[in-house]
């Protein structure tokens, strides 16, 4: 755990790539929104393949935190192959609808351990342009870049969790950079963003979600959520709460 005084943080923005946003502003407040949108979801060429209402309009709020004085900027992306697992397409019926359907995945390296997960529509296929960074974010701040869920063999939500062990992880490269505090933002608030936040908190990170900077795939669990990232030591905060003050700070 970082010392009392030590503040060296990190902003990590969580996948805002074009197959998880609108093509226009949906203007949804952060916070609770029911229903789910898993039953009301219907795709569209205007918008991308898992889009999260609300998405798009974080990125302003992104970028003003992008001007603060982080140790280290770092964006994710999912990254997959066209066969990847978590694909709906990749799974024969009738057991193979995009929201609703879940399977049981084995760990490729050790078959008795096994997890649920549910099936997506196809996003973020390397080389598509559902899988870039979508262009109103200020690309040109971020200092680090984290392709995950290229594996096709297992699912990856969290930044921090792979299926083989790399010493130059991100947990590794924010110790590198001395990082004390971790401040998460992005998509999905209730998938991505959670796994990340909950494993910075168990990396020893000091760890924020910025709330007013994330959106949910199903905002009816955003409660939910918020009592879980609290349960394993991550703080809920807001972009003008004192967390965020105190960044600001170190420019002084």
């Amino acid at each position: 755990m970082p010392a009392e005084n030590e503040f060296k943080p990190a902003l990590l923005i969580v996948d805002l790539q074009e197959d998880f946003c609108p093509r226009h502003y949906f203007r949804v407040p952060p916070g609770p929104s029911p229903p789910s949108l898993f039953a009301n979801h219907v795709p569209s060429p205007q918008n991308g393949s898992l889009a999260v209402a609300g998405g798009r309009d974080i990125a302003p709020i992104i970028n003003s935190l992008l001007s603060l004085p982080f140790t280290l900027k770092v964006a994710t992306k999912d990254f997959h192959p066209r066969d990847h697992i978590s694909f709906a397409s990749n799974h024969p019926p009738p057991h193979n609808k995009p929201f609703e359907s879940v399977i049981t995945i084995a760990n490729p390296y050790n078959a008795s351990e096994t997890e649920r997960t549910r099936l997506w529509p196809d996003h973020c296929v390397q080389g598509t342009p559902g899988a870039e960074l979508i262009p109103e974010l200020d690309i040109a701040k971020i200092q680090h870049v984290v392709e995950k869920g290229q594996d096709k063999r297992v699912e990856m939500y969290s930044a921090f969790a792979a299926p083989f062990r790399d010493p130059r992880g991100l947990a590794e490269r924010l110790r590198e950079s001395g990082v004390t505090h971790v401040f998460v933002v992005g998509l999905a608030m209730d998938y991505c963003v959670n796994f990340t936040a909950v494993d910075a908190a168990k990396e020893g990170f000091e760890t924020y979600v910025v709330e007013e900077a994330t959106r949910a795939v199903d905002p009816g669990t955003w409660d939910e959520v918020k009592v879980s990232l609290a349960g394993h030591g991550v703080k809920m905060v807001s972009v003008e709460g004192r967390e965020v003050e105190r960044v600001k700070g170190l420019a002084s």
